[in-house]
């Protein structure tokens, strides 16, 4: 919940002047939706489970389609945390969005607390199990967030990231979607980026804090051709 109109069009603008060729997706405020170009893709930061209909304050995934937007971020870790979003209902609103036309960004991810019970790989797992539609039609992105390192400034080590998105690949590849780009997202800046994504696994990074402004966000997006 940050930001202005006029900040992701500078955002924007700055994009328009790298050069790369690596996808860069902005998910941004619904008030912010319709600011996209050809360097930049946009997308929402969550979507309804539902179509249509009397649900005052809620956004459909018809709605977000309708702005020109191509993706949405469903059970992002602060969803789950204030809002007591389970698998369950991230998978509806993963089926919302592709039932839109739209491409879910799917999170999953550890608490500290079920880090210390030595419950990662479980969580890991049901949480692609149970957050992922059975019945794809469409393209999905898996991020992976340890909840316990976001807002922290901790990050995992290689090993930790490369054990939790082997396990989300091998997930995925048993469930027929082998392929599926799977992103890691806690504590991401221009200073760790390159190191995170020459983990095996790893395809990209869901980034918070650091994309508020161009002179952090711009470095991670150049670190890794």
């Amino acid at each position: 919940m940050n930001g202005t109109s006029a900040a992701v069009r500078d955002m924007v603008a700055a994009l328009q002047n790298i050069d790369t060729a690596n996808r860069v997706i902005l998910c941004v405020p619904f008030t912010m939706l319709g600011a996209g170009s050809e360097c930049v893709a946009i997308g929402a930061q969550d979507v309804s489970v539902h179509d249509h209909g009397a649900y005052t304050g809620e956004v459909s995934a018809k709605m977000i389609a309708d702005t020109g937007a191509k993706y949405v971020i469903v059970g992002h870790s602060e969803r789950r945390q204030y809002h007591n979003e389970t698998n369950d209902i991230v998978r509806q609103k993963a089926a919302a969005a592709l039932a839109a036309g739209l491409t879910p960004i799917i999170c999953v991810g550890e608490t500290m607390d079920e880090k210390q019970a030595g419950k990662t790989m479980d969580i890991i797992e049901s949480g692609v199990r149970e957050s992922v539609p059975s019945d794809v039609n469409g393209d999905i992105i898996i991020a992976y967030e340890p909840r316990w390192a976001i807002g922290a400034g901790l990050t995992p080590t290689s090993d930790e990231i490369a054990t939790a998105h082997k396990l989300i690949a091998d997930t995925l590849a048993d469930m027929g979607l082998d392929g599926t780009p799977v992103l890691y997202g806690a504590s991401v800046k221009g200073s760790n980026a390159a190191e995170i994504m020459s983990v095996p696994n790893v395809d990209g990074v869901l980034v918070g804090g650091a994309s508020l402004k161009p002179d952090d966000f711009i470095p991670i997006i150049t670190s890794v051709k």
